[in-house]
């Protein structure tokens, strides 16, 4: 959490959230609270005592009076309705890989509470109590990452939820893995004992993609940002022509995004000052059409907030309660293939910034092209200046990360696959496209972290050159920023501290980076 700064309160009320609200919950700045609006809590409560009438006039509900998925023509007698949801969560505790983080973690519990909020679920007030306990006091479920096709929902993951309200399994308190019936003992909290429908309502429905997806979106914006800065930088190392940005070129192919991203760019050159370049029309397309590039990025953006928020903001789980009309409805708003596609159209826009990035890095070490600087941009000038390569091995690394993270572009959602006996026979596979989305990420960010060590190194080395090398305020105040963090690589060393150093300000979101 933020040191000195009070975290903000975000009321769940059922009212639409946005993408900051639950990274800041998930990054620890920001509380959650449920609304003390009593018409809110009866809204709640209404769904819970319809479904309890339903069962005492002898109802027919899926998952309440039946068994789950294709055992949904399997009566469940009366006495054993009570046992159905500990079974639900108790077969599905079957995840594997790695366990979700902290911050991964905060968000799908955040993302399940607002959608039982909106009081379509059939739930009781105790159990989004519960739900606003585990948050509240940091008791975060150990949630295996893999076992979900996406459809119905992110039923095995969520089972970890499930279980843990319940007092089952284990979870990571105050820095330690514990039983979670420990962890809620010591929180004054005491195990649930789930009703009928609530495994379902907790299980069936799309809160650990939808949390991953805005984790995933949050970070994209930044890499978009940081490239512009990166792409300015690289510009007024390799002495480019700043007119590639001019506004009225832009303004003939108006593309919001990509209009924006030049502008960014423009905003960080001296324009009138790189007429002495005008001797070279064009620039490489890695610079000249990196907002083309960067763009699309950008315009993409917009689209996929709308789809993630969508999901975030939605009832969706089966069946749904609707308290008001009193009316059980069987659906399958546990597809997830909004976010399916919002992640597999994420990773393939952020890989492709990798890709312009390790280009231009590539420009900038080979002296066939960076006009002037130095071999690999090494800024050795003594005797040992032979011996000495530079960024030679991290243009390499940058290449490799690169490589992988265009080699995971393939979409996720075209993989569905047919499963429980052909009930799911149809599947979105949205928590792993979330899941490459991630990881596409990681690697992309690890470019980044490259990049900001070559701008660190080119820009000093093009004044070597160039004295008046012209620079925008924002820029210069930025290469300062980086030359406190990282020294000018002069004699070789290993760039594997800075690299780290760096990818935790990347990740961390460290630098302040344009208005709009």
């Amino acid at each position: 959490m933020t040191q000195n700064v009070p975290p903000t309160l975000i009321l769940f009320d059922g009212s639409p959230l946005q993408i900051e609200q639950i990274t800041a919950i998930a990054q620890g700045q920001a509380r959650v609270q449920l609304s003390p609006d009593p018409l809110f809590r009866s809204r709640i409560q209404r769904g819970a005592d319809f479904l309890d009438r339903l069962l005492r006039e002898d109802g027919v509900v899926y998952g309440v009076t039946t068994g789950y998925g294709d055992s949904c023509t399997v009566e469940i007698p009366p006495a054993l309705i009570p046992d159905l949801p500990h079974h639900l969560y108790a077969y599905h505790g079957c995840g594997m890989g790695r366990f979700l983080t902290d911050v991964e973690t905060r968000a799908v519990l955040a993302c399940r509470l607002a959608s039982l909020c909106q009081g379509m679920s059939g739930v009781s007030w105790a159990l989004l109590q519960q739900l606003e306990h585990l948050i509240e006091h940091d008791i975060l479920p150990r949630i295996p990452a893999e076992g979900s096709v996406g459809a119905s929902g992110d039923l095995t993951p969520l089972s970890y939820v499930a279980a843990v309200l319940c007092g089952e399994r284990e979870v990571l308190f105050r820095g330690q893995v514990v039983p979670a019936a420990q962890a809620l003992q010591d929180t004054g909290a005491t195990p649930l004992r789930l009703r009928p429908k609530e495994g379902l309502a907790l299980m069936n429905g799309t809160a650990v993609m939808t949390a991953l997806g805005c984790l995933a979106w949050q970070r994209a914006d930044y890499v978009s940002r940081l490239a512009c800065r990166i792409t300015a930088a690289n510009v007024v190392a390799i002495a480019g022509n700043a007119h590639h940005f001019d506004e009225t070129l832009f303004a003939a192919k108006p593309h919001a995004g990509q209009q924006r991203a030049a502008a960014r760019i423009r905003g960080d050159l001296v324009v009138e000052a790189q007429l002495r370049n005008s001797h070279r029309l064009q620039d490489r397309y890695s610079l000249r059409c990196a907002p083309h590039v960067i763009g699309v990025l950008e315009d993409a953006l917009p689209f996929l907030r709308q789809l993630i928020e969508a999901e975030l903001n939605s009832a969706n789980d089966n069946p749904l309660i609707e308290p008001d009309e009193e009316r059980v409805l069987h659906g399958g708003h546990f597809y997830g293939g909004h976010i399916a596609l919002a992640m597999d159209t994420l990773k393939n826009t952020v890989a492709n910034i990798a890709d312009l990035l390790d280009r231009q890095l590539a420009l900038l070490v080979d002296t066939r092209y960076s006009q002037g600087l130095p071999s690999n941009l090494s800024g050795s000038q003594g005797a040992t200046q032979p011996i000495n390569h530079g960024l030679k091995a991290l243009q390499i690394s940058a290449s490799a990360w690169t490589a992988e993270a265009l080699k995971q572009t393939m979409p996720a959602s075209v993989f569905s696959r047919s499963t429980e006996c052909h009930n799911q026979d149809k599947v979105s596979m949205g928590t792993i496209a979330a899941r490459d989305a991630l990881r596409v990420l990681e690697l992309t960010e690890q470019v980044l972290a490259a990049m900001l060590i070559a701008a660190r190194q080119a820009v000093p080395l093009r004044e070597r050159i160039q004295p008046d090398v012209p620079v925008g305020p924002a820029m210069r105040a930025w290469i300062a920023d980086l030359a406190g963090r990282v020294a000018l690589v002069e004699e070789d060393r290993a760039l594997d501290r800075d690299l780290h150093q760096l990818l935790s300000g990347i990740r961390a979101q460290t630098w302040s980076l344009y208005a709009d």
